[in-house]
């Protein structure tokens, strides 16, 4: 992959009926005490980050990660990939944080987090945010973006996560939606609830893509995509395809070899007919007045990284060749797929229990079984019980790796990060940790602004200095 990529997953908390529902919020507050106070899995901010996210919040982890509250559930930020293997690694580093904490605290019968993106209930979303660095020269003309969004519209057909029935989210204007036909299963968890393509206040008009423009880099060389159209995937390999194509056709936006005369008429209302189509042929119209299948879309984007990229690396050339597997088996041999895609998986589950206890599909029960789906915990949530080809479940397997909580990925400035939050662990000086800076004793910091660099040395360095509360009761050896 060679990009810098970061994944913000949100959690959902789902109590037993043993435990009293108001503790729905206690719980993520407590598991993240947990981890930053008894667990030492990172250092607590001492600083007021905005005024969400006072002291005490949340903080920065071992492995160059980020875990915190966010609006009463737990949110948490892969540290910084280089490669695709090693993202799809972290971001299962934060299923492991969670549920390792429910253990040590004993609640893992009473308590689950659920790594989904919908709340049958309330209604309410929670996000899988995307983060790629590109170069600042990137051009993003109305035409390159348009392009991009007809990508990002049109590879939920083996990103999405599947849901049962539907959302009607209000959108920015507040109109209240016409009446709509049921919908007894979907795509995509996020498809209902985008009701922009692009916009920057995201909390109540969530935009395929984020406008606002923090690289969490130098800003003269980079800047920052963010994207908030994903699903939470429980399956790697699904998350791998999610971020890999994204990541390649980033690379051909970069080049300029984007498709042309490729942009929606609507990239909002594409995304959400595609979810919904029940006869899953997944027609879009193109902005020319043009027809095509969203399969067929894929297939573009597909071939022309074939052409400008194949064989820049191994693990890209592992990415080409399974996008095209996946989007060969989707039309021809789905039962494939079963362990790899989400929605696929989780269609096959539901079908054979609504034939099996004879169940309509607005059955309540269906809603259960969606979100045991995504239950983290391995002994119960419903995803660890299918068993793959062994394509899938190769890579599935290859990429879970225990150290990856609290050891950082080598090659980025997580590196040196981790560095400063093992040290600072075992220091009473104040400290200050960002994605792109550290600092001590609120007037010395360290810019970190290239993401590509470990800054190991530097920050070794940094925290070496003589300090003048630097005394031998502030610190114990490292």
């Amino acid at each position: 992959m060679d990009r810098i990529v970061g994944i913000e997953t949100e959690y959902g908390c789902l109590l037993s009926e043993d435990e009293p529902h108001v503790n729905s919020e206690l719980w993520p507050a407590k598991v993240k005490n947990y981890l930053f106070r008894k667990a030492d899995a990172g250092t607590i901010d001492l600083h007021y980050r905005d005024y969400e996210e006072p002291p005490g919040n949340g903080g920065f982890l071992l492995n160059g990660g980020r875990l915190y509250l966010d609006m009463g559930h737990i949110e948490y930020a892969s540290p910084e990939c280089l490669h695709l293997h090693d993202l799809v690694t972290y971001e299962l580093a934060g299923d492991d944080l969670l549920q390792s904490s429910l253990i040590a605290l004993g609640a893992e019968d009473r308590v689950s987090f659920i790594k989904n993106n919908v709340d049958h209930h309330t209604g309410a979303t929670f996000g899988c945010h995307e983060n790629y660095l590109m170069k600042r020269e990137a051009q993003f003309t109305p035409p390159i973006l348009g392009t991009l969004l007809t990508f990002l519209a049109t590879r939920q057909i083996f990103t999405g996560s599947g849901r049962v029935g539907q959302s009607n989210p209000l959108a920015f204007d507040f109109e209240r939606p016409q009446s709509e036909p049921q919908v007894n299963f979907q795509l995509s968890q996020r498809a209902d609830h985008i009701v922009n393509d692009i916009y920057q206040w995201v909390q109540f008009n969530r935009a395929i893509i984020n406008a606002r423009d923090e690289p969490l880099a130098d800003y003269r060389k980079y800047r920052r995509l963010h994207l908030l159209i994903g699903d939470s995937n429980m399956s790697p390999y699904a998350n791998a395809l999610k971020i890999g194509t994204t990541a390649c056709v980033l690379s051909l936006l970069e080049e300029g070899r984007l498709p042309r005369n490729l942009v929606l008429a609507d990239a909002v209302q594409s995304t959400r007919d595609i979810s919904r189509d029940p006869m899953q042929r997944w027609i879009v119209r193109l902005e020319s007045g043009k027809t095509i299948a969203a399969l067929d879309v894929q297939w573009e984007f597909h071939q022309l990284a074939q052409k400008y990229l194949h064989n820049s690396s191994a693990e890209t050339n592992w990415l080409l060749e399974n996008w095209g597997f996946v989007l060969e088996a989707i039309p021809h041999n789905r039962h494939v797929l079963i362990g790899g895609v989400d929605w696929i998986t989780k269609k096959w589950l539901l079908e054979a229990f609504v034939e099996s206890e004879g169940l309509s599909w607005d059955d309540p029960w269906l809603q259960s079984i969606d979100l045991e789906y995504h239950n983290i915990d391995p002994r119960r949530g419903l995803f660890f019980g299918v068993t793959p080809g062994k394509r899938i479940a190769e890579w599935n397997n290859s990429v879970r790796r225990p150290s990856a909580t609290h050891v950082p990925p080598a090659n980025t400035r997580a590196s040196g990060r981790a560095r400063a939050v093992a040290f600072f662990q075992n220091c009473n000086f104040p400290y200050v940790i960002n994605w792109d800076s550290i600092a001590c004793d609120s007037r010395d910091f360290l810019v970190m602004g290239n993401p590509f660099e470990t800054y190991n040395d530097e920050v070794e360095r940094f925290l070496a200095k003589p300090r003048a509360t630097n005394t031998s009761s502030d610190c114990t050896d490292r």
